[in-house]
């Protein structure tokens, strides 16, 4: 299975751990401040491109949902709320952004209808062919294995089925590729020390953004995964991407 550089990338390099050990570590110890430094560091306009995301899936009326890298479960109650499934199920690889999910389902009386679960993307505890749509947003850059996490999702998608990537790109137009490096790189890892304590989250954001092979590359690893009608859509002067791909019948 072939290697990609930001699979390589960690939040600690002098660590023994591996990457999904550390990533899981990290969100643990980022967890009570992820949202609010999410809504901060992008003024808000995440919320928008997650609804764009999800407005993908609109023509699909996905019956049973997965939402991979769940998270503090952001977009699987978003996706409740635009696309209205019968079931979604979320996973992450931290406990203590599932605690944090959970206690806002309970809150909005969600807790039956989503479920978050601990879950790994390269080991998806479902049978095949089991939802109809799957999400992740802010995700795919920490799977250790990227390929190895899509043909997983691939596996789960009944036929037909949609998966849905939310992901941070680079802007390439002149100066403002420049204003985005520098935020990414210097800005949001002060902002970070000082807001949530721990400025090497977000060095280990722009390291691992810098790093993933984003556009017309990840689409080319969507296609060799073995997914079909791939597209993806730039947002925001390329700051952020959707990508999507149909599992075929």
């Amino acid at each position: 299975m072939a290697e990609f550089a930001h699979d390589k990338v960690v939040p600690n390099a002098a660590s023994d751990k591996t990457k999904t050990e550390q990533v899981a570590e990290m969100f643990d110890s980022i967890a009570g401040r992820y949202d609010f430094m999410n809504r901060f560091l992008s003024a808000g306009i995440d919320v928008s491109w997650r609804k764009k995301m999800l407005n993908q899936l609109k023509p699909l009326k996905p019956r049973i949902m997965l939402d991979v890298a769940t998270g503090t479960a952001d977009v699987a109650i978003m996706a409740g709320e635009i696309l209205k499934p019968e079931k979604i199920i979320g996973i992450d690889i931290s406990e203590g952004m599932l605690q944090l999910g959970r206690k806002k389902l309970l809150k909005k009386q969600l807790n039956g209808f989503i479920e978050l679960q601990s879950g790994d993307s390269e080991a998806i505890n479902f049978p095949d062919n089991t939802f109809d749509a799957v999400t992740v947003a802010f995700g795919v850059r920490n799977f250790e294995h990227l390929e190895k996490g899509l043909k997983e999702i691939l596996r789960v998608l009944k036929p037909n089925g949609m998966l849905c990537i939310l992901e941070f790109s680079k802007p390439n137009l002149p100066g403002i590729a420049q204003l985005y490096n520098l935020y990414l790189g210097i800005v949001a890892p002060g902002i970070a020390k000082m807001v949530s304590k721990n400025r090497e989250a977000y060095t280990y954001l722009n390291d691992s953004v810098k790093a993933f092979p984003e556009g017309k590359r990840f689409i080319a690893i969507m296609n060799s995964t073995g997914f079909k009608e791939t597209i993806c859509r730039r947002l925001s002067l390329g700051i952020c991407s959707i990508y999507s791909g149909i599992k075929q019948a």
